[in-house]
């Protein structure tokens, strides 16, 4: 796969990315900010659609929900996906509605044989309805379920082996899971069928502790990325080799130009195990 390393958009740096300002390799934006059928932001978009290729990434799908999937949501999801067909879709493993309430969260489920039916059943009428494959990302998590009878990887590589679909593998979401329920971060990404997985998130997150006084890791997207994470991100490519990788940050958004720095960085990493594999070849 090619070494591509992208940053999510955001509207401050929509017109410094128009002009050359930086040189990233793609844009994510969220689904759910262009659901419309027209108007500015929808035309800077198809703008930016000439220049480089796009990640399109759905918050609000509720994947994991007890409710059957929001047909309205889908065929304006669809609308967006055909107008500008993006190298990548994806959702979370989550659910953020419940009884005709949208709650702004992305909840955990529990990883038990009712709830895969479920989840499988929702990827299934996704992928049918919008003619693509998508991308299931790994939650970032603070509490586990009881009812909960495998881990997530299992989970996870379960959905895809019954769904066809993929993973998008959100390193700072499995090393704050990780250290939030006190185990490795590593056992999620040996857990995960490589192949499977499409895209790479890198991310920052704040610490806090619990009411125990324990470590706790809040997911905010709010810092650059900690050493932890770059870390467990080239022991990730070690196993997968070069996965195209998007820096978040959605608070304390700094200029562009840090941000590319990021991407700067993660695309070393991946120039770094790409060119083994172009030697081989």
């Amino acid at each position: 796969m090619s070494a591509l390393a992208g940053i999510g958009l955001k509207d401050d740096h929509a017109l410094p990315l128009l002009e050359g300002a930086a040189a990233v390799d793609f844009l994510e934006v969220h689904a759910e900010n262009y659901l419309v059928a027209g108007g500015p932001r929808l035309r800077r978009l198809e703008r930016l659609r000439e220049r480089l290729p796009l990640s399109v990434h759905g918050v609000g799908l509720s994947i994991g929900g007890a409710a059957p999937l929001d047909e309205a949501h889908l065929d304006a999801l669809d609308a967006l996906l055909r107008r500008f067909e993006p190298r990548w879709f994806s959702e979370h493993l989550a659910w953020s509605s419940h009884g005709g309430a949208f709650l702004n969260d992305l909840l955990p489920v529990p990883y038990d044989d009712a709830t895969l039916s479920r989840v499988c059943e929702h990827v299934d009428r996704v992928q049918t309805r919008l003619r693509r494959r998508m991308l299931l990302e790994n939650p970032s998590t603070y509490v586990e379920f009881e009812a909960s009878t495998m881990d997530e990887g299992t989970f996870i590589a379960e959905v895809v082996r019954r769904t066809g679909c993929g993973v998008l593998l959100d390193v700072n979401n499995a090393y704050v899971s990780g250290v939030n329920h006190g185990r490795d971060p590593w056992a999620l990404v040996e857990a995960l069928p490589a192949q499977a997985i499409g895209e790479i998130h890198l991310a920052g997150f704040a610490e806090d502790c619990d009411a125990a006084g324990e470590r706790l890791l809040i997911d905010h997207h709010g810092t650059p990325v900690d050493a932890a994470v770059w870390g467990l991100y080239e022991r990730v490519l070690a196993r997968l080799g070069p996965r195209p990788t998007l820096i978040e940050r959605d608070n304390d958004v700094p200029a562009l130009a840090l941000l590319a720095a990021e991407a700067d960085r993660a695309r070393a990493f991946l120039n770094r195990v790409a060119t083994p594999l172009r030697e081989a070849a």
